[in-house]
């Protein structure tokens, strides 16, 4: 599995479960068929930028930094404005060409917002692929982006 993908199935254990230690992440990395050593999952927490907080039996859980959709809205405008080429809606579809090499971090950007209306995204080097819940969603989402991209000019 690609770091990418190992870290976004980490946030996405995080959320929905109470991690307390890296050894509980191991091993629900690999209930989900992901193998991963101590050390990885370490370095990923630091790169995620993980924190413990309180858990409600008293003890601590690991959590998205709460800044952490902030700073991603953030970059995302800047990654519209910077290096987005176009943008199409069709249906509940989003394509979005990005400048060669720009794709893959999109992708990321869009998928840690975790915007309600986006059901899935996919990237590729210069292309992603967003896959709205309706035709109306992808009609919000694209107007999102089309005001991100207007911020960071």
């Amino acid at each position: 599995m690609r770091k990418v993908e190992r870290q976004q199935l980490i946030r996405e254990i995080i959320t929905k479960s109470q991690i307390e230690r890296q050894d509980d992440l191991v091993a629900a990395l690999m209930a989900r068929g992901a193998r991963a050593t101590q050390a990885t999952i370490s370095r990923d927490i630091k790169e995620l930028q993980l924190v413990k907080v309180p858990s409600n039996d008293g003890g601590y859980r690991y959590a998205l930094p709460a800044q952490g959709n902030i700073d991603n809205q953030t970059r995302l405008s800047t990654e519209l404005s910077n290096n987005m080429l176009s943008l199409e809606r069709q249906t509940q579809f989003l394509s979005i060409v990005m400048r060669p090499g720009n794709g893959p971090v999109m992708a990321s950007l869009i998928r840690q917002l975790e915007i309600d209306d986006v059901f899935s995204v996919i990237g590729d080097d210069a292309g992603v692929l967003v896959v709205c819940r309706s035709a109306d969603a992808a009609v919000n989402v694209e107007e999102m982006f089309q005001n991100l991209m207007n911020q960071g000019d």
